[in-house]
């Protein structure tokens, strides 16, 4: 069955902000959080222009995240299940990302990102129709939420205290109760997910987990915009692709993989 959930992060920067925090906090996360045998390989990384999502950069990456398999899923599965696919198109403020999997041949999944100069009231940005509307789900994110289950253990934690935080370049913080309403910048980022897992007796399980795996993901991953501001800002686009290209040949050379994908059982 597929299913769409909607999560809004409110965050305490401006538009023109995140497009740079974002881009940085990707390269970093990525450098972290890659090794000998896990991590992220950049396939492709170039401009595009379509008429659906517009002018921006393509990327193609294959994700290795064999350790973080649920146990449940390695009782069937191989090791390598979970080495997926993921192609990118962001044209910010519109992103859009298709995740697949070698292994599970039918599953798909889709995010859409939305970024908007406001505080997650916007009820329908992604223009959904009222049968999309029905059965997506809407979950707010709170950057500064202290968050301890098994997804944002396996996904990783910055461990910042907004309650006690305050960038040094631009004084903003800490993030106390309610600073979604008051703070100055404000965007949110809108992040669709369709998910779609067709398999009898687990394909519900494998959507959940990856429903709460993505959750995990996008709050760690925006709290680290924020976390790392004092690194990134003043930064540019422009300058953010330089870093890009040659974070690009390092995380490759931390693989040791040639630019494949390799070959794969499927079901």
């Amino acid at each position: 069955m597929v299913q769409m959930k909607e999560f809004r992060v409110v965050m305490p920067l401006s538009l023109e902000e995140f497009q740079v925090a974002q881009m940085y906090m990707v390269m970093k996360m990525q450098q972290q959080n890659t090794t000998g045998t896990e991590g992220v390989e950049v396939l492709e990384n170039r401009p595009f222009e379509d008429d659906e999502i517009g002018k921006g950069q393509y990327t193609l990456k294959i994700y290795r995240l064999q350790s973080k398999a649920p146990s449940w899923l390695t009782k069937f599965a191989p090791t390598d299940a979970l080495v997926m696919q993921e192609e990118a198109w962001n044209a910010y403020p519109r992103c859009k990302s298709v995740i697949k999997c070698p292994y599970f041949t039918r599953f798909i999944l889709t995010i859409e990102t939305i970024h908007k100069a406001d505080r997650g009231e916007s009820e329908n940005v992604h223009g959904l129709t009222k049968e999309q509307l029905a059965i997506r789900q809407v979950e707010m994110l709170d950057i500064a939420s202290d968050v301890n289950d098994y997804w944002s253990y396996l996904v990783g934690s910055s461990n910042i205290d907004f309650s006690q935080f305050q960038s040094t370049q631009t004084g903003r913080g800490p993030l106390l109760d309610g600073w979604q309403d008051q703070c100055n910048p404000v965007m949110t980022a809108y992040k669709l997910i369709t998910i779609d897992a067709p398999y009898w007796g687990f394909g519900s399980k494998l959507e959940q987990s990856l429903l709460a795996g993505e959750k995990a993901l996008f709050l760690e991953s925006h709290r680290n915009c924020f976390g790392w501001i004092d690194e990134w800002y003043g930064l540019t686009p422009d300058m953010m692709r330089e870093l890009e290209t040659q974070s690009d040949s390092s995380l490759n050379q931390k693989l040791c993989l040639v630019s494949e994908v390799e070959e794969t059982d499927v079901i």
